[in-house]
């Protein structure tokens, strides 16, 4: 069974591929190399996946090569995460290696549309069973009064 390992603390420049596989030619067990890069700019995104062939290889792997400076940067190598079925669906986001936090989406709050909404008390007003807002009760009470006695 194959493991994927993260590689972080890449630069974010165009870094290639290959150059990242020179880096760990001599790990005989490194099956692929895949940077991840910005879709609009074509850049690094700063990390990227190297998938070993056993769990003792990338033990091994992680011993040799984390920390080792790659373009005056220290590599951060650890175990991924298994991907989960968001990412396997087309999620948009990347597998997160085991330690790093995660920002989790917002859900208790609900979007209303407040135009529709004011539409909806403007029209309710006509409507028999509708109660004022009670801080300008006593000021609509007395419009209704002003109109009845000028009709």
């Amino acid at each position: 069974m194959s493991i994927r390992l993260y590689v972080g603390n890449l630069p974010k420049e165009s870094i290639e591929r290959e150059a990242l596989q020179e880096v760990f030619a001599e790990a005989n067990a490194v099956v692929s190399t895949k940077v991840i890069k910005d879709r609009k700019t074509g850049k690094c995104r700063g990390f990227a996946f190297v998938t070993v062939s056993t769990d003792e290889a990338a033990d091994e792997f992680i011993e040799k090569y984390n920390g080792q400076s790659f373009m005056d940067s220290p590599l951060k190598i650890e175990k991924a995460n298994p991907r989960s079925k968001d990412d396997e669906e087309g999620g948009n986001e990347p597998p997160v290696a085991s330690g790093e936090k995660t920002k989790q989406p917002r859900t208790d709050k609900k979007r209303t549309n407040k135009k529709a909404a004011a539409t909806s008390t403007n029209t309710s007003t006509a409507s028999e069973g509708f109660q004022p807002d009670p801080r300008w009760a006593d000021q609509l009470a007395q419009l209704k009064e002003k109109l009845t006695a000028a009709q």
